[in-house]
């Protein structure tokens, strides 16, 4: 089976092939010395997985003379328009791109990215980065994940968490819940949100994957099998957030706020409960004075949403291809790795008897223990590309009222059939 190339528009898939042809084999990894290497990346610079990435430039530039530029973008830029600038003369040295099928998958088959594995077998990398954790960065001939080619290098991980502030929680009298009957009933509400972007998708994504099994994780996201679109996993995940909606447990004014919007909000005291990704937890550190906070995976979760991190990427068209292995092989090191630990970032490569921070301690163990036995649904979108826009809209309408749950659902159905169709990675 051939993936469909035409994810990308026919005038950029063109000018790929005519572009890329000129990029032979005999042309040099680095053309010359540059003074600096361009990064764009998307994460805030508070995330532990940004302050571990500049830790790591400073000891490259003490050896090699060359300055990391850091160039930060937005999300939506890099998982919009991609293509377009790595298939350009404005492509970076390096990129931070998301993992997944539709994403680093879709750009591997496009033949935009740098296969990785003389570098890999140069710097030991598949020594560091084994098992769940490579498997986002690997690809095959299709572009699905866990393949045989490595297009990028992770180099922490994350996943989501439910984060309770426990001074409200105690204000209430009532305890963090343990168990998910506990959750349902904490009594302690609205639970933050935002349905602008991707807030409600991933709390349904949880209640997914709280059910799931590994059967309906490989059929959604690795296209082994039919997903049974009726099965109670689906249809009771959509039931119940809506039913949160008409208890009040997410605000229907969901409808207009944004991922940072949220964040803020927790930071300030204003929500006692918050799904968000681990991403967030170097920020909480260091930004929530005014109360204790404690988190972990929504409970009785068969599995935690996630995986290991957004990638590190060498474009195809980057001139200094040596030169950005060697800072990813710093980023590897060992001294930045069990720094982003005590950073509030989850490394993959770090020794963690190394760990002092306790709450950072306790969010890699916990990671490392769905990890370890195979159990991370990753997210609903990775399946196909058109999911990133497609999931939130439809939850966007179910927070607003103009859709039932059994339309968000076929909507979602209809979505994923064709984005996966379009990829032409499943078989009939």
């Amino acid at each position: 089976m051939n993936i469909k190339r035409g994810l990308a528009t026919l005038a950029i898939a063109a000018l790929s092939l005519t572009s890329l042809a000129a990029c032979g084999s005999d042309t040099a990894q680095d053309e010359e010395k540059p003074d600096s290497l361009s990064f764009w990346y998307y994460e805030e610079d508070d995330a532990g997985q940004t302050q571990a990435w500049r830790r790591a430039a400073k000891a490259f530039e003490k050896e090699t003379g060359v300055k990391i530029n850091f160039e930060r973008k937005s999300f939506t830029q890099i998982a919009q328009n991609g293509s377009q600038f790595l298939n350009s003369d404005e492509a970076p040295d390096l990129m931070e791109s998301n993992r997944g099928n539709g994403s680093a998958g879709v750009l591997s088959t496009m033949g935009l990215l740098t296969d990785l594995g003389d570098y890999v077998k140069q710097y030991g990398w598949d020594k560091k980065v084994t098992g769940a954790n490579a498997a986002v960065a690997k690809y095959d001939e299709n572009g699905i994940m866990d393949g045989d080619t490595w297009y990028g290098m992770t180099s922490y991980a994350e996943f989501q968490r439910v984060y309770y502030n426990k001074d409200l929680f105690a204000k209430y009298n009532i305890k963090i819940p343990t168990t998910y009957d506990e959750f349902v009933d904490a009594g302690v509400t609205p639970i933050a949100a935002d349905a602008q972007e991707y807030g409600v998708m991933w709390l349904w994504w949880q209640l997914v994957s709280k059910n799931a099994d590994s059967k309906f994780i490989d059929n959604w996201q690795l296209y082994r099998g039919d997903v049974d679109w009726n099965s109670k996993v689906l249809t009771n995940s959509v039931k119940t957030i809506n039913e949160w909606l008409d208890k009040g447990f997410i605000s229907r004014n969901a409808t207009g706020m944004k991922a940072e919007d949220t964040t803020q909000a927790f930071i300030k005291g204003e929500y006692p409960i918050y799904q968000t990704g681990t991403w967030n937890q170097g920020r909480f550190v260091k930004q929530i004075k005014s109360f204790d906070w404690d988190a972990a995976v929504m409970p009785e979760s068969n599995y935690a949403v996630g995986c290991a991190g957004n990638l590190l990427v060498i474009p195809e068209k980057s001139h200094h291809k040596d030169l950005s292995a060697k800072f990813i092989d710093y980023v590897l090191s060992d001294d930045v790795q069990n720094f982003l630990g005590n950073a509030g970032g989850i490394p993959v490569a770090a020794d963690t008897s190394k760990i002092t921070d306790a709450k950072s301690k306790a969010m890699i163990e916990e990671y490392d223990s769905y990890a370890k036995d195979g159990k991370l649904s990753y997210y609903p979108d990775y399946a196909a590309s058109n999911l990133t826009d497609a999931v939130p809209a439809e939850f966007q309408e179910l927070v607003n009222g103009t859709k039932k749950p059994a339309d968000v659902l076929k909507n979602i159905h209809e979505k994923y059939d064709t984005g996966v169709e379009d990829m032409g990675v499943k078989n009939n």
